[in-house]
């Protein structure tokens, strides 16, 4: 099965990406997949914040692990809404989920 999600980018441009829930992605790997402007440099462990993301629906998540928590304790542009997209894994449950590239820390 295959998702929709809208992705506002940092130029507040709104791209309607699909994603499969059968493949184990995480959003930063969707993200990359259509060539949005995430660099994911720890290549999704949580050890960056370079894939930082603002939900803007009201999905419920999984919640934010101690390492992800640490990391955003440790990023720019952090708001309540703020996750590391590397951590959302992709499944049906996230259809329709509308997100925010949070901006670029440079």
């Amino acid at each position: 099965m295959e998702i929709k999600i809208e992705v506002t980018d940092r130029e507040g441009v709104k791209h309607e990406l699909e994603a499969p829930t059968d493949m184990a992605l995480n959003l930063m790997e969707v993200f990359k997949s259509y060539e949005l402007p995430v660099e994911g440099t720890c290549g999704g462990m949580a050890l960056c914040a370079s894939c930082h993301c603002y939900i803007l629906s009201e999905h419920s998540l999984k919640e934010a692990s101690d390492d992800e928590e640490d990391m955003l304790d440790q990023a720019f542009f952090v708001e309540s809404n703020s996750r590391l997209s590397c951590q959302i894994r992709m499944s049906e449950s996230l259809d329709g989920l509308r997100v925010k590239l949070a901006p670029s820390s440079d």
